[in-house]
């Protein structure tokens, strides 16, 4: 590696949005982000859950199929 071309990583500290700060090592002293693990929607367990309808159960609903037939 060719010497005094590179950035000196330091300690940063990482602040969201919610207020949860936390370091890592970075080339920047503060990084700013909206969404921590601490506040994200898949981390806090607040996100929704998708329907798991499969491809085969949508094609019966949709033509009646899904029905018992007498």
């Amino acid at each position: 590696m060719r010497a005094n071309i590179h950035p000196e990583v330091k300690d940063a500290v990482v602040k969201c949005a919610c207020g949860a700060t936390f370091k890592t090592k970075s080339v920047k002293d503060e990084i700013h982000v909206e969404v921590c693990s601490e506040c994200h929607p898949f981390y806090t367990g607040t996100q929704g859950k998708a329907k798991k309808t499969g491809n085969i159960e949508k094609f019966n609903k949709k033509y009646g199929f899904d029905k018992e037939q007498a």
